[in-house]
């Protein structure tokens, strides 16, 4: 597979001509020039996420010259949800869509695309920021069923929320934080299920905003699932009902 990273500002701008599809770019704190410049309103231009970083941080991914500039190639295409929604319902699919908010880990996130795939999911939308990077260990964890599946990446999750709702798709939270068993709720699509951070969980804006927050019940002295394993419920639960219904 491709190398995950891209070193040096006129690399990165003549990846970005060429149509290379890329994670986000980190760039050093200060660093001033019409060269920096240049890659910014490229970067801009392009829509991919910035973050200023300490020279410290890029030189402990590279011992190479970077210029100040390392791009984080992706080896899948992103899409926006507003684009991908209006497409599943004229091919008159009832849109089963997964929010990931703020996962982390990347083999999380690769086990939780594998098992989307196998249950049907059309869409995966995670934050623009501070989510698993996208790249060959995510690929590799999830045997390559990343690539089936359209991924969105978003500025902010709490809009994509309220469009899915506005476009009839019910919104509902994989937490603890409640006392509704997920057996209690028609999950039936069109239907949107988020989970959240490994630590955090889901943001409270998202829970207060979701049609419905479910939990697992729980049985044992632990107190909650690995992410991957809880998502995997919540979806096979989706294809439980849907296939109960047909």
């Amino acid at each position: 597979m491709e190398k995950d990273f891209i070193f040096g500002i006129h690399p990165i701008i003549e990846a970005i001509d060429a149509g290379k599809t890329i994670d986000k770019v980190f760039i050093q704190n200060g660093l001033l020039g019409d060269n920096i410049k240049k890659l910014k309103i490229k970067l801009s231009q392009a829509g991919i996420y910035i973050k200023y970083v300490p020279i410290e941080k890029l030189n402990r991914l590279t011992k190479k010259n970077h210029q100040g500039a390392c791009a984080f190639l992706s080896p899948v295409q992103f899409f926006s949800i507003e684009d991908v929604i209006p497409q599943l319902f004229e091919e008159g699919k009832m849109p089963f869509v997964l929010i990931l908010d703020h996962l982390t880990d990347v083999r999380n996130f690769g086990a939780i695309c594998r098992t989307a795939e196998i249950t049907g999911v059309d869409v995966i939308v995670i934050p623009e920021e501070g989510s698993s990077p996208i790249n060959s260990d995510s690929v590799k964890t999830s045997a390559g069923a990343i690539f089936n599946l359209k991924i969105c990446k978003e500025k902010n999750l709490l809009k994509v929320l309220d469009y899915l709702k506005l476009s009839g798709i019910k919104v509902v939270c994989a937490t603890e934080k409640t006392d509704k068993l997920i057996y209690e709720e028609n999950l039936i699509p069109p239907i949107a299920i988020i989970v959240g951070n490994e630590e955090r969980g889901i943001s409270k804006e998202l829970l207060k905003n979701a049609d419905a927050n479910l939990k697992l019940p729980i049985l044992g002295k632990i107190e909650s699932l690995n992410v991957s394993v809880a998502c995997g419920v919540f979806l096979y639960e989706v294809v439980r009902q849907n296939l109960k219904l047909s």
